[in-house]
């Protein structure tokens, strides 16, 4: 079964959603509704969905705002009344864009595309699976914690490195640390956290901490306490 939160300050939009769904062919239960995003937030936090059904005009922001506020963001299907959102939608990844008035084929063709490997009932996602959103100025990107290579602290801030990417995102270190992979993402200073698979070769610096040398060829330098204890886990 398909958990489903549907975000859509129109009501009217909403029935209509719930009635479409009720039709589908796909087995779909919507566990929570929202009609903002202080609303939307609430509701994918307090009840994991494998899929989001998201207006992009909303009362206090847009869809997009709400994506950049979630720590975990599931697979999402935009629907609007205007076209003109449509490729920054799908420049996200978003798995498809509605137009409304939504038609009942067109919703069943975006519903088969949901295919939740780890539904949201089955436990944690790898970071393989998991998503963050990232949005810098028009520019929006949904990113595999997986294909992260570091986050980086900058003031209230942290700039993500991916790909060739280096958006800012307003969450700090610290928050990121909580929610990320500890096997895989490890702060190694003040100001960094790494992303394991990323590293290539790990040396002894001259200060007794080591130096962490990428695949990208960045060079990072873990702190001579972190150093410590990634020894002894690692039996470096």
């Amino acid at each position: 079964m398909l958990k489903v939160v549907l975000i859509d300050d129109e009501r009217l939009a909403r029935d209509e959603l719930r009635r479409l769904l009720s039709r589908s062919r796909v087995n779909c239960h919507i566990v929570a509704e929202a009609a903002s995003i202080e609303q939307g937030l609430e509701a994918v936090a307090n009840h994991p969905a494998d899929l989001i059904l998201l207006d992009i005009q909303l009362p206090d922001g847009t869809g997009f705002d709400l994506l950049a506020a979630l720590d975990r963001v599931p697979p999402v299907i935009f629907t609007s009344a205007y076209d003109h959102y449509a490729l920054r939608a799908f420049a996200v990844n978003a798995l498809d864009y509605l137009l409304k008035p939504i038609e009942p084929e067109r919703l069943e063709q975006a519903l088969q595309k949901v295919t939740p490997a780890a539904p949201a009932s089955s436990g944690e996602p790898t970071a393989a699976q998991e998503k963050i959103f990232l949005q810098e100025g028009e520019r929006c990107w949904f990113v595999a914690l997986d294909q992260i290579t570091l986050f980086e602290s900058e003031g209230n801030y942290t700039r993500v490195y991916f790909e060739q990417h280096r958006p800012l995102m307003l969450r700090s270190l610290s928050q990121l640390e909580a929610r990320l992979h500890p096997s895989q993402f490890i702060r190694i200073n003040r100001s960094q956290i790494v992303n394991l698979r990323s590293v290539s070769q790990i040396t002894t610096a001259p200060t007794g901490g080591l130096t962490l040398v990428l695949h990208n060829q960045m060079r990072l330098q873990m702190s001579r306490r972190r150093s410590s204890a990634f020894k002894q886990e690692h039996q470096l």
